[in-house]
């Protein structure tokens, strides 16, 4: 940021996620996209800019999250069933939710990003700003243990823990209600399929595709069943919009 020093900006950030790192090292990895490492190193030092950017610590922090949302809805739900359990959790944990609590945050502006992605507005971007929020919480993590990570995302995703429905998370639950709507029409389940995987072992992206009788539609996600969320929210929305189609008089 103008004015400031690159101290100065972890000082701030620290202010705003509530924690004070007793290494910065990590915080600053945390908020540097591989974009940003691979451009200052020298060509060859691959193995360099991995222990720059901040993909590892992600993968650390998605870990850390999942634990700590499934143990305060187990506390706070102790008779909802595994089904319910898994949609709220999903619904807590996902690219929109952690995007929005980046942004309270304004972690964008912190971001370190390479030429290339600065361009295409990567601050703005859901998908990485989901990634920079796991990304700070391994690194947390990792500097002040499992109790100082769990206090982070108390802090910043209680009130979305607060209001946690299992109604609102079921009707959420695209594959379950497009299953439904097929079933009403009478016709067969849905069958999904995936077509596409990318991306290191820690960071995989999957694209899946919905086939029904007479559509198809797909879907991208960091897991499968992600992947076939998104796959089904595509396929309820082109079977709506058909739906609203106004019928044609014959010739």
């Amino acid at each position: 940021m103008a004015g400031r020093s690159a101290a100065d900006d972890l000082q701030e950030l620290e202010r705003r996620i509530g924690y004070s790192f007793k290494d910065r090292s990590a915080l600053e990895r945390a908020i540097t996209h591989r974009s940003w490492a691979h451009e200052h190193v020298r060509p060859g030092e691959a193995e360099k800019a991995r222990n720059l950017h901040n993909e590892a610590l992600e993968f650390i922090g998605d870990s850390v999250l999942g634990l700590v949302i499934a143990d305060n809805l187990f506390r706070a739900h102790p008779d909802l069933t595994e089904g319910e359990l898994s949609r709220m959790k999903h619904r807590l944990v996902s690219t929109t939710t952690l995007a929005r609590a980046a942004i309270s945050l304004n972690l964008g502006e912190f971001l370190r990003f390479g030429r290339g992605e600065e361009k295409t507005g990567g601050r703005r971007k859901q998908a990485l700003l989901a990634d920079a929020f796991e990304a700070i919480l391994g690194a947390i993590y990792i500097d002040g243990g499992f109790s100082a990570a769990s206090d982070f995302v108390l802090r910043v995703l209680g009130a979305e823990l607060a209001k946690a429905d299992p109604e609102k998370a079921a009707a959420a639950d695209y594959k379950t209600m497009l299953q439904e709507l097929l079933q009403a029409r009478q016709q067969p389940t849905p069958q999904y399929n995936v077509i596409e995987t990318s991306g290191p072992p820690h960071r995989r992206r999957f694209r899946v595709e919905v086939v029904w009788n007479g559509g198809r539609a797909e879907g991208e996600g960091r897991s499968i069943k992600a992947a076939e969320m998104d796959a089904a929210r595509h396929a309820l929305a082109l079977l709506n919009a058909q739906q609203r189609q106004p019928m044609h008089e014959p010739v």
